[in-house]
């Protein structure tokens, strides 16, 4: 089994950390909002899962996380940065429509829904995880509240909704002045084009995660989808084995 990590320049040269484990079918993880490819896919064995699956888990760290540059000048964050990194990490490893997979995490899966409505990506399977309707045509709100936690970060308390937001960013080392710009270049997500996802997907889902709102209303607006119940709530999910078994049983049809 393979494990490196790759560095590349994005769309606007912005250093990207990649990290890679396994051989074969490539697939692109897109990691959550304050968090890490390191943290969701690798510290919990899911790339390896795929790895030992044989499939090449392509795990970026998106710009303002990981080990990726966390730049402060506003230009750097137009709107759809995100996607836009997607799509250079799958330029960078020569990626063909129909070639690889494609699973996302949270402000990951929002990413890889907004890059294949926009036929900006072509996987031959989606994975949407820990992601419903209100995360997507809602995202104001949620934006809002991390918005919050950064202004105020200083003064949150324990007892205060924000104060686990608060905990997990720092826990992370994340930079706020970057993760705020960030945040600004993100939009909500016209529902009527998740009728342009066609490709087989997967909405996965914790049972009691409900941060992001409905995922099988989700599963149930695309066109071909199906949903996964996986124990555990927003937080700790993707902690569990049930989450990377989800993902390999699904991507291994």
């Amino acid at each position: 089994m393979t494990s490196e990590i790759q560095h590349l320049g994005s769309f606007d040269g912005t250093s990207l950390a990649i990290h890679i484990e396994g051989e074969g079918r490539p697939v692109i993880l897109l990691h959550g909002l304050f968090s890490s490819a390191t943290m969701n896919w690798i510290k919990w064995g899911h790339g390896a899962a795929l790895a030992a699956a044989g499939m090449r888990a392509i795990m970026p760290d998106l710009r303002v996380h990981g080990q990726s540059a966390a730049p402060h000048d506003p230009a750097a964050y137009p709107r759809g940065v995100l996607v836009r990194d997607a799509a250079a990490v799958a330029d960078h490893f020569g990626l063909a429509p129909g070639e690889y997979d494609l699973v996302g995490f949270s402000l990951g899966a929002r990413t890889a829904i907004h890059a294949t409505a926009h036929g900006i990506l072509e996987p031959r399977r989606l994975a949407i995880c820990g992601m419903g309707v209100a995360g997507l045509d809602g995202w104001q709100r949620r934006a809002d509240h991390f918005k919050r936690v950064i202004d105020e970060f200083d003064t949150i308390k324990p007892g205060d909704p924000a104060y686990t937001a608060r905990t997990f960013l720092k826990s992370q080392g994340v930079d706020r002045i970057a993760a705020r710009l960030l945040l600004d270049a993100m939009g909500d997500f016209d529902l009527a084009m998740l009728a342009n996802i066609t490709m087989p997907a997967a909405v996965i889902c914790g049972a009691d995660d409900h941060d992001n709102g409905s995922a099988p209303d989700l599963a149930a607006r695309l066109p071909d989808a199906r949903y996964i119940e996986v124990p555990g709530n927003h937080m700790n999910s993707v902690t569990k084995p049930e989450f990377g078994k989800a993902i390999v049983d699904f991507l291994a049809t």
